[in-house]
């Protein structure tokens, strides 16, 4: 039966992640859609990759959106979670995880409808709120303030679902530790920094290291959705580029070889953010 659970996660993996491996030839070859595959021409289009000035700026939009959504979003399910693990009373404790985990089925389309209404400067209620106590009218959808709302938006979505492996471990913390503790007088905010957070650690660590993998990502999907050409100083990633150069403009070998790129760059921030784990807690990803 647990097999049977797991075949159709495997069978995503496959057809998505494993079967689609084949085309990776394409970045060293003048590929033609309607050709097909051209000669091989090497590493042309890596060297032309890193040729353009463009492209080095969406680099370095990729890694300041994804280290901004580190450092910003990445401890908020820790603290959601401890703060829900606080709640004595069943209900409350449920009817608030109910609360919280519902935005994460919402797709990206809905939950940009939604802050489009509450910060657009037209008929948006954050902007109509700052015009009636004087203020100026703020454009949230243009220039350095876009990350903010990518921030907003995602932490809206996400952070709740996320603290679903924090709220687990906690659960499977043995309670004498805690009891014991409360007859020798220490108090709610002790326990949390003694015992709490040391149980929970390995597990911090773990989904650090698997967040770190993701900072080349940098939320294609959201941002895709929600940026518009104003932005795209600020706000192209790796994944809209290549989204804009290869379907929309046609380089399929081009788009391919920085996929690639990204790819094995996420794979050596996994590595070695493991490899951290591994010596400062004795225990990795595989371990």
């Amino acid at each position: 039966m647990l097999y049977a659970m797991l075949a159709p996660g495997l069978l995503w993996i496959l057809c998505f992640r494993i079967l689609p491996i084949t085309g990776i030839s394409i970045a060293f070859k003048d590929y033609n859609l309607f050709e097909g595959d051209g000669p091989w021409v090497g590493f042309k289009y890596f060297r032309q990759m890193f040729s353009q000035a463009r492209f080095l700026r969406v680099i370095q939009n990729t890694l300041e959106i994804g280290l901004l959504k580190l450092v910003f979003l990445f401890p908020l399910p820790i603290l959601l979670a401890l703060m829900l693990n606080e709640f004595r009373r069943e209900f409350y404790k449920r009817l608030c995880q109910t609360v919280v985990y519902l935005p994460h089925f919402l797709s990206f389309v809905v939950i940009h409808s939604v802050f489009v209404n509450l910060l657009s400067t037209q008929g948006g209620a954050v902007n109509a709120a700052l015009a009636a106590l004087g203020l100026e009218k703020v454009n949230f959808y243009t220039n350095e303030r876009f990350r903010f709302v990518l921030l907003l938006t995602e932490a809206y979505r996400d952070v709740g679902f996320n603290t679903i492996v924090y709220l687990s471990a906690l659960s499977a913390m043995d309670r004498q530790m805690f009891e014991v503790a409360d007859v020798d007088g220490a108090n709610r905010f002790q326990q949390l920094l003694h015992l709490t957070l040391p149980e929970l650690m390995p597990v911090i660590m773990l989904m650090l290291t698997l967040r770190v993998g993701t900072v080349l990502q940098s939320g294609t999907d959201q941002i895709l959705v929600m940026y518009n050409p104003s932005v795209y100083k600020t706000a192209d990633v790796i994944g809209t580029f290549v989204y804009r150069e290869g379907i929309g403009a046609g380089k399929f070998s081009l788009s391919a070889a920085i996929g690639l790129f990204e790819s094995v760059v996420s794979f050596a921030l996994i590595l070695g953010s493991n490899l951290i784990t591994q010596r400062a807690f004795g225990r990795g990803l595989w371990q």
